[in-house]
């Protein structure tokens, strides 16, 4: 294909499997935006837009999901999580974000919401690192009721403020699970307090044309297995996960499901540090792997916030001679 497609047309047609000028791209990392929809706005345009031109604007979660304000010390408070409204000024702040951005970029250029799972905010809520998790994969196992009435309230909060993001103007939600790895639940237990909050959460995206599952798999558990089968019926258009770290590989991924696969560049690897012949090389892996065929080439989570802008700049530049 010789004519030169939009990132619109680019990402709908990777979408489909059609054949595309060259792989959609994209590669993000966090930015500090002060609770200030206008500032994350205009970090992520900068970012995104002019000074790498990706084929995705990515709205980062830097306007975090709130917190309880007393703080989550035991399971069993997880039951009296808040009912949030669209009036929560995070919120709020994140529909003004995506509000300005769409104004900016114009009406088909793709921009998804960062949003996380109810089981990851959980994690979240009660602890940083790995604590927060343990204290949720013990409690699971010993008084699931709480963890479960927790799990309901986000759902039911996160698809409320999906529904608006895509009203507002976003293409669709980037929404990251945790949990569902051999280092963490077994299959049967994310069957229980995964999935069924996922698939509750993501009734708010339907209207969304690019909704992407990230399964996570934490960088420093480097064994860990997700459960990929686990989200290849889950309504959304595309699965994300760091293939470099984890399995399955693009390649295996392709026979596995029919939706458009994310991924191919390590975070942690040759994007952040590498040389261009080492970048050039995994860039080119994945496009042999998959033909170029069903991809969005990116990275397989977060890029470390410092890192250099040299290695991004090469990935960016080498794009254009991969076909």
């Amino acid at each position: 294909m010789s004519q030169q497609m939009t990132p619109g047309e680019r990402v709908r047609a990777a979408l489909r499997g059609e054949t595309v000028d060259r792989v959609p791209f994209c590669f993000w990392h966090h930015f500090r935006p002060q609770g200030s929809g206008k500032q994350l706005a205009a970090a992520t345009f900068e970012f995104f837009k002019t000074k790498y031109e990706l084929d995705i604007v990515k709205i980062m979660p830097d306007l975090p999901y709130p917190e309880p304000v007393e703080g989550i010390q035991e399971v069993e408070q997880l039951r009296f999580l808040p009912r949030l409204e669209l009036e929560t000024p995070a919120f709020q702040e994140q529909l003004l974000c995506i509000r300005l951005l769409r104004q900016q970029l114009g009406p088909d250029y793709p921009l998804i919401l960062t949003l996380f799972s109810p089981l990851t905010y959980l994690f979240n809520f009660m602890g940083a690192d790995f604590t927060g998790k343990n204290l949720i994969l013990a409690g699971a196992r010993s008084n699931p009721a709480p963890i479960e009435k927790g799990l309901a309230i986000v759902a039911d909060n996160l698809q409320r403020l999906m529904q608006a993001a895509i009203a507002a103007g976003a293409s669709g939600i980037f929404f990251s699970c945790m949990g569902a790895t051999n280092a963490d639940f077994s299959r049967e237990e994310y069957l229980r307090f995964g999935r069924p909050y996922d698939l509750e959460a993501l009734k708010g995206a339907q209207a969304g044309w690019l909704n992407i599952v990230h399964i996570h798999a934490d960088p420093s558990q480097i064994e860990d297995q997700v459960y990929f089968d686990l989200f290849t019926d889950y309504p959304v258009q595309v699965l994300s996960w760091s293939d470099r770290l984890t399995g399955p590989s693009l390649g295996e991924a392709l026979e596995l499901t029919d939706k458009c696969l994310m991924g191919g560049l390590w975070e942690r690897g040759p994007l952040t540090h590498g040389s261009e012949t080492e970048i050039e090389n995994e860039m080119l892996g994945a496009i042999m792997q998959t033909k170029g065929h069903r991809l969005i080439l990116a990275n397989g989570c977060s890029i470390p916030d410092d890192v250099s802008e040299r290695p991004l700049q090469i990935a960016r530049r080498l794009l254009d001679q991969l076909h």
